[in-house]
Parts: C-alpha cells; sequence; structure tokens
C-alpha cells in the first residue's frame, strides 16, 4: 500500500540517534537544547519548548495560556480531535467556528460571530500546512483581549505575509509524528514569545518542578531540593529523539522544496479532471505542504477512496468535524454547527504526498484517480 504520507529517513538521521546512544544522556540533555534552538531559527527566533507529542504541545500550550474552567476556546472544527480536546481537558467550553471553502482554514469571520468576553483564546489551524489568515485573526482577539493560538501540526516551515509561522501568534504548537514534513518518530513542541508563558510551557512539561533557588518558598534544604508550585506532568522529549529532530530540521529546506515540487505536478496533471476540486493557495502565503486535499464531488468521494486503497493507493480523509465525535455528541454539540467545515469533509480526500514519492509513483496515482473520476 501506498501510503499518504511516511518519514524520510537517511543515514545521516540513524547515525545521530547512534551517536547519542553511544553517549551519555538519553533524555533530558544537551540534543534537547540543540534540537528547540534549531526549531526556533525556524520560528524566527522565538523559544521553543519541546514536548511528547504534538497533542502534549496543545496541552501545555493551553496551559500556558492560562486556559480554565469559565473560558472559551474559539477553534475550527476541520482539525484532528486533539486541537479541542485539549482545551475541553482544562475545563473550557469550545465553540467551533466555520471555515473557508477554499483553503480550508478557519474563517476570521465566523471567529469574530462567536467571540465573547469570556474568550481566552483563538485556535487556528494552518489546514494542510497553508497558514490561516493571522493578521485578521490578530485583530479579532487583540480587541477581545483573547490570545491566538497556531496549531501549526502541519506548517512548520510555512510563511505568511513573508513572517514565518511560529512568530504569527502568541503560542504555536508543532506535530513531528512520522507523516509530518520533519519527524522525531512521536514528539512535538510549543513556541512562546512571551517570557511568562515560555517559563509556565517549560515547566508544565517537567512536572511543574522548582529548581531555581530563587523562585523557591523554602530553598535552605541544600542542592537537591525542587518543589511543585503548580501541577506539571512529564512531557519531556528524549535526547535520542531530539537528536533525529536535529537532523531532520536541517533537511527542512530540502523536504520543503520536495513537496512543493509535488504539489506542482499534481496541479498540473489533475487540471481538468472532472468532478475534482484542487486545493488553492492564497498570494501571500508560503505553503509547507503536508497533505494535498482535493475534493471530491458529485457525492462520490466514498466510492473514489475505496476504489483508490483497493488499488493499492493509500489514500486518506482529514478530518471528520470535531464535533461529530460522540464525546463531543455527548456534550451537547450536534451536526450541522459549521456547514462549510461538514461539506469540505463530505468531498476532502488526502492523496500520497512525501519527499520520496517518486515522479512514477505520483503518475500511478493521477492515473488510476483519472480513471475512475472519467
Amino acid at each position: 500500500m501506498l501510503p499518504y504520507g511516511r518519514q524520510s529517513i537517511s543515514e545521516a538521521d540513524i547515525e545521530a540517534v547512534a551517536e547519542v546512544l553511544r553517549g551519555d544522556w538519553l533524555t533530558t540533555g544537551p540534543a534537547v537544547e540543540a534540537f528547540e534552538a534549531e526549531l526556533s531559527r525556524w520560528c524566527g527566533g522565538v523559544p521553543c519548548v519541546a514536548v511528547t507529542s504534538g497533542t502534549a504541545a496543545l496541552h501545555v500550550a493551553y496551559v500556558a495560556a492560562e486556559v480554565g474552567p469559565g473560558d472559551e476556546v474559539v477553534t475550527t472544527p476541520l482539525t484532528f480531535v486533539a486541537t479541542a480536546a485539549t482545551a475541553a481537558l482544562r475545563g473550557a467550553r469550545v465553540l467551533f467556528a466555520d471555515v473557508q471553502p477554499d483553503t480550508g482554514n478557519i474563517d476570521p469571520k465566523a471567529v469574530e460571530s462567536l467571540v465573547t468576553g469570556r474568550t481566552r483564546a483563538v485556535t487556528a489551524v494552518d489546514y494542510a500546512g497553508h497558514p490561516a489568515d493571522y493578521d485578521e485573526l490578530r485583530a479579532i482577539t487583540d480587541r477581545a483581549g483573547a490570545l491566538l493560538i497556531a496549531d501549526a501540526a502541519h506548517a512548520i516551515g510555512s510563511a505568511y505575509r513573508n513572517r514565518p509561522v511560529g512568530l504569527l501568534a502568541d503560542l504555536t504548537t508543532f506535530s513531528f509524528f512520522p507523516t509530518k514534513t520533519v519527524t522525531t518518530a512521536e514528539g512535538g513542541a510549543v513556541a512562546a514569545a512571551d517570557p511568562a508563558r515560555f517559563a509556565r510551557a517549560a515547566r508544565f512539561r517537567n512536572h511543574g518542578l522548582v529548581r531555581d533557588p530563587a523562585e523557591q518558598r523554602d530553598p535552605g534544604h541544600g542542592g537537591w531540593h525542587q518543589e511543585v508550585h503548580e501541577f506539571g506532568l512529564n512531557y519531556r522529549l528524549p535526547d535520542v529523539l531530539c537528536a533525529l529532530g536535529v537532523s531532520q530540521l536541517r533537511r527542512l529546506g530540502r523536504f520543503r522544496a520536495r513537496r512543493a515540487e509535488l504539489v506542482a505536478r499534481y496541479n498540473t496533471l489533475l487540471a481538468g479532471v472532472p468532478g475534482l476540486t484542487l486545493p488553492t493557495r492564497r498570494p501571500y502565503t508560503e505553503p509547507s505542504w503536508h497533505l494535498y486535499p482535493v475534493r471530491v464531488r458529485d457525492g462520490r468521494r466514498r466510492e473514489v477512496y475505496d476504489r483508490m486503497r483497493a488499488a493499492g493507493i493509500g489514500v486518506q480523509v482529514n478530518y471528520l468535524p470535531a464535533y461529530w465525535h460522540p464525546v463531543f455528541q455527548d456534550l451537547g454539540y450536534r451536526r450541522g454547527l459549521c456547514p462549510e467545515a461538514e461539506a469540505y469533509y463530505a468531498e476532502q480526500l488526502s492523496l500520497p504526498l512525501f519527499p520520496d514519492l517518486t515522479d512514477d509513483q505520483q503518475h500511478d496515482v493521477v492515473e488510476r484517480l483519472t480513471t475512475i473520476l472519467r
């Protein structure tokens, strides 16, 4: 089965991991600092905290934003469920804003209609790697006194109006799952420009431990002493995975270029195919494409999905609207809440896209899809 996405692992990646295994540090050592520093470079210099997954990154970001009971978080339903679930786990009420039908990104107009005095954060998702409309979203959150959070799980290396993702929101989260542009096997990160939010994020990912005597309440015990002032969790990403991440980030430029080349070829080869809508790109963005999402019209998405997979081509659907999950239905959310997102989901299909996809493999994908639709 040709997958819709997969990791690209080089001998340099393997050697980077092996070097850590031969050394003294397996976790919370120099490779973590190196990974965070390299990631910060891609985020316009914004400091980053490495964590164990993209879901952990979202949880940490909501903690850093001080989201809690009584707060509201506005986000998109066209995302993996973790974007909303981690806010709900903090006790917040999640409000779902509809999406733009062309990009699949959260619609600022829909956001504005949902913002209230209880809105603590607006969380945008850079769907498929295409950045959301951050200037419009920033104007809304500034007026509301809310924070802007970017779920950039798809978008490492992307840019919006010549500014890199990581520099656009108050807090930005990343995922390094194997299908993403850069992988650490499992892993994630939070970029936070504000020093207080950065400190809160870094502390929460390490059990909430306070080691600096100047910040401790009872520091006189000795060099071993550490305190917990607020509960945290163990979300530390180990050295062995950060070493893989550093090696991967050094190839991010090449990954982005190959993905862009494949997207351009898809656009050319699929132009004019009946019953198919291709993804769009706003002229002021530079997407780091994670997905190639097409829309299969005329109610044929299920047929195309089944026939493509039967032919050994592992297309995927991204995503079930978050509030369609039973856990949200049990909380009172109902279908029909975001018509554009539901219409997008009903037609969406992700075609294979990853750096090691060959031209011949891509041609086979196009030929099979074109044959089915025609």
